[in-house]
């Protein structure tokens, strides 16, 4: 039976791998592929990361999500409608027409789509993130990092291995089961297969149930073949699903206005001013003269207590974030599958690689979009991505004068997304006539009815909302992109103690891309124009349009590095390099980039109602300027190691995802911004029992001139287009001054046959806006999470029993938050809704390997 390697190795975090010699306090070497060659950390000049696919599941690290906690400067949240990866303050925003400026690899196959971010973890041997733009030997686009995901391959001997973990509070069951070993001489193969199911750890005090719900499976078979004594293959299939019922979103704040006459979250002026019941018919006479008489005469005809009755559950009350939320329910059902064909041919020490790739996946989704338990609007989601790729590599051999890494790259790519608005009742259609009445009819016209008249013709009021019943909103996306890229980097090793790097990548790419919204009805038939593109404009800011582009690129990305040895423990390197991210279509925005007003209704009088809506649709590209210098350092005869990285990164174009304040996205170029600090990490041997280990991260992050950023809600547009705010000389959205991690871990035999191993961790951060219009209202305070694990082993590490807990304090921390979508331009309530993290848990895990 083999003997598992020294197990403190795989309870460290970030590039902190590597175990204690048992004679002397001693670290162990920590190997990475950051630059396509098997490197020691301390000898590779980039900014990285580290975990071992072990320490990940120990650790209960289930996806991309859970390394922010481990890895400074990295943030990845679930948002509203999209997923967010930011590293060093800079991430792509909310948008299925964006690529992701922090690129993801999967055994060097690149997964560009956010939503592939979400799928669970299976079978890793580890994952490297690195900080700074990786254009040059990982591809293109990833102008702000990378992360390097490798999966485990096929061993040289029969083993497997079945871990099992329950946490009861969210009722969370996980088994992993990996067999592999050879098949001949020739072939082995590996299998591996995750289950995952947990009811959740928010409440829906409407529906009455946990959130959110969560099933996955995945499955992957992987097979490695010695073709001839020069020619190895390895072939990976893999197919997964992952489900979501719910989510960790809730209202966080209400701060309703004094102005607020009609209903917001299923309760009136009233209840939400001063918690009492808004008086009845006969109790309005106290408010004469406070209100227009339009609103006491709209009023009177209401039910008593009630502006508009919309039946909603008394949970939509709960406005605070405690982990209780109200909604009417969503969903999202997630398909993935991938196949790579990775083929080395060796000769004269050279390597030449061939590496194949097909991937996509589909996913629909219903989202409860207003976020409250009153049945106001749902969003449906439909997403398909295909992806082939194919990838030439030369590696040259190492230790010459010379080392050269150089290839070519060629992919296509399919993008259909669709989605639709649709309102489950007539809440959205009331508000809109109330907002109507406390506007003069400014949101529509009294469109005459069978006998000439309107209904609202005493009020003197528009009939807006009355369009919008029963709205469906389809909006069809579509993307095609094909790129070919040549790189190469070349290593000049001047001396024993200088080295030279220079690279390039020259990529080349053709996109091609068309939106088309309509209005339709119910049975999804197109509504005719009418008086629904009027309301449609001033409730929603939407409007119909049919738009399509095509854009070619060619860019040049170069860098430069110089390394030098000071001594045989401490090397020092400085880099220079620019990078880009290639410009594309806005899959979000509800409207034209064109400044021509809406349609009026054909039965309103000439030139009254109309409505200037101004979208987007193609954005340029973006590029970055980064300069790094860093230290590594190993000290203490080896028991210790301390790395530092100082950088600066100057954005100029930076892409942008503006909130339009009702239901859309805009996208757009911010002209510039800086993001620079300091990052250190290390590692120190105590004993040869214990180990100290963490990172620690600064960063600035300034806009340096950006005109069209997202209002606060009751902020006054300060852009002459009446619509967005400046936002030169602000910071970013996740951005902490400081943020990092601590970790004390214990390894020690008990007897001759078991061992003992616990680890503490502490993660903190500064204060930092989770929100992309960095609303003060919703900034997430400074905090501390701590974790644990405590194990017992046998001394060979063929089974193992371990307590692990998560989130030790309890702390409540606010992930992601953003205006409730239509609370302000509807209801004129001021609303936020945000996605929150998990509770303090404790599972129970075990596991056998044969």
């Amino acid at each position: 039976m083999k003997k598992r390697i020294n197990p403190l190795s795989s309870l460290l975090p970030l590039s902190l791998l590597g175990s204690l010699a048992h004679a002397a306090p001693m670290l162990e070497e920590v190997v990475v592929t950051a630059q396509l060659r098997a490197q020691s950390l301390q000898d590779v000049p980039v900014s990285v990361s580290a975990i071992g696919g072990e320490k990940m599941m120990e650790a209960g690290i289930a996806k991309i999500e859970d390394l922010q906690a481990y890895v400074p400067n990295f943030t990845m949240s679930e948002s509203g409608i999209g997923t967010d990866i930011y590293i060093r303050g800079i991430g792509s925003g909310e948008n299925q027409g964006f690529e992701q400026s922090v690129g993801m690899y999967v055994d060097g196959i690149a997964y560009g789509r956010a939503q592939l971010a979400r799928a669970p973890f299976l079978d890793l041997s580890r994952v490297e993130v690195l900080r700074g733009p990786q254009n040059i030997l990982l591809g293109k686009n990833s102008i702000a990092g990378a992360i390097s995901i490798q999966t485990a391959n096929p061993s040289e001997y029969a083993e497997g291995n079945v871990q099992v973990t329950y946490e009861p509070e969210q009722n969370e069951r996980i088994i992993d089961l990996v067999v592999s070993g050879p098949i001949n001489d020739r072939l082995g193969y590996r299998f591996a297969v995750r289950k995952r199911e947990l009811d959740g750890f928010l409440e829906n005090l409407v529906l009455d149930r946990d959130e959110a719900q969560r099933g996955e499976e995945t499955f992957r078979i992987k097979l490695g073949w010695d073709v001839s004594d020069s020619v190895t293959a390895k072939f990976k299939i893999e197919a997964g699903s992952f489900d979501v019922v719910g989510r960790n979103s809730e209202i966080i704040t209400n701060y309703a206005s004094d102005s607020d006459v009609f209903l917001f979250q299923g309760r009136t002026y009233g209840e939400i001013m001063d918690r009492t019941t808004f008086p009845d018919a006969g109790g309005l006479a106290a408010l004469t003269g406070l209100l227009p008489a339009p609103v006491l005469n709209f009023l009177q005809l209401q039910p008593s207590g009630s502006i508009i009755d919309i039946d909603s559950d008394e949970g939509v009350l709960n406005n605070t974030a405690d982990r209780k939320r109200h909604s009417n329910g969503d969903y999202s059902n997630n398909d993935t599958y991938n196949f790579t064909a990775n083929v080395d041919w060796y000769r004269d020490d050279h390597q030449f690689t061939s590496i194949t790739g097909i991937m996509g996946y589909e996913y629909d989704e219903d989202c409860d979009c207003d976020f409250t338990g009153a049945p106001l609007f749902q969003v449906e989601f439909q997403e398909e991505y295909q992806q082939f790729s194919q990838e030439f590599r030369w590696i040259s051999p190492a230790g010459g004068t010379f080392e050269y890494i150089a290839g070519a790259y060629f992919q296509y790519s399919e993008l259909d997304f669709f989605d639709s608005l649709y309102l489950p009742s007539d809440i959205i259609p009331q508000l809109v006539n109330a907002a109507d009445l406390l506007e003069g009819g400014a949101r529509g016209d009294a469109d005459p009815g069978a006998d000439g008249s309107s209904g609202f013709e005493l009020l003197g009021i528009g009939d807006a909302g009355n369009a919008l019943r029963g709205i469906r909103t389809p909006r069809n996306f579509n993307s095609e992109s094909s790129i070919a890229s040549t790189f190469m980097q070349a290593t000049w090793n001047m001396a024993d103690t200088f080295r030279l790097t220079l690279g390039g990548r020259l990529t080349w790419e053709n996109k091609e891309g068309a939106r088309k919204l309509e209005f339709g009805f119910e049975d999804g038939t197109i509504q005719p124009l009418g008086e629904i593109d009027t309301a449609a404009a001033v409730s929603f800011a939407a409007e119909r349009h049919d738009l399509k582009g095509e854009r070619e690129e060619v860019q040049f990305a170069p860098l430069i590095n110089l390394q030098w040895d000071a001594t045989d423990n401490l090397m020092s390197y400085f880099s220079a390099s620019r990078g880009y991210k290639s410009g594309g279509f806005d899959a979000r925005s509800n409207a034209s980039p064109s400044a021509d007003p809406t349609p009026i209704n054909p039965n309103a009088p000439t030139g009254t109602n109309q409505q200037v809506l101004i979208g987007s649709f193609e954005f340029e590209e973006e590029e970055a300027l980064s300069f790094e210098l860093g230290l590594k350092s190993t000290l203490l005869e080896g028991a210790a190691e301390l790395n530092a990285a100082l950088f600066r990164t100057e954005f100029d174009n930076l892409q942008v995802s503006v909130f339009d304040g009702t239901l859309g996205f805009n996208v757009g170029n911010a002209a510039s911004a800086v993001s620079q600090g300091i990052e250190l990490d290390g590692r120190m041997a105590l004993t040869e029992n214990l180990i100290l280990a963490g990172g620690l991260a600064f960063l600035d992050f300034e806009f340096q001139d950006h005109q069209l950023g997202t209002c606060i809600q009751d902020q006054t547009p300060d852009n002459a287009n009446g619509i967005n705010c400046d936002y030169s000389g602000k910071t970013n959205q996740y951005v902490a001054d400081y943020s990092g991690n601590l970790m004390l871990a214990y390894e020690r035999p008990l007897g001759n046959a078991l061992m003992l191993r616990a680890n503490i961790d502490v993660i903190f951060t500064d204060d930092y806006h989770p929100s992309p219009n960095l609303d003060d209202r919703i900034k997430q305070d400074a905090y501390q999470t701590f974790n644990g694990r405590v194990a017992l082993s046998s001394i060979d590490g063929e089974w193992e029993v371990a307590l692990l807990g998560k989130n030790l304090s309890d702390e409540l921390v606010v992930l992601y938050g953003v205006d409730a979508p239509t609370a302000k331009t509807i209801t004129g309530a001021t609303t936020h809704h945000g996605l929150v993290n998990n509770p303090r848990t404790f599972a129970l895990q075990a596991s056998y390997r044969w």
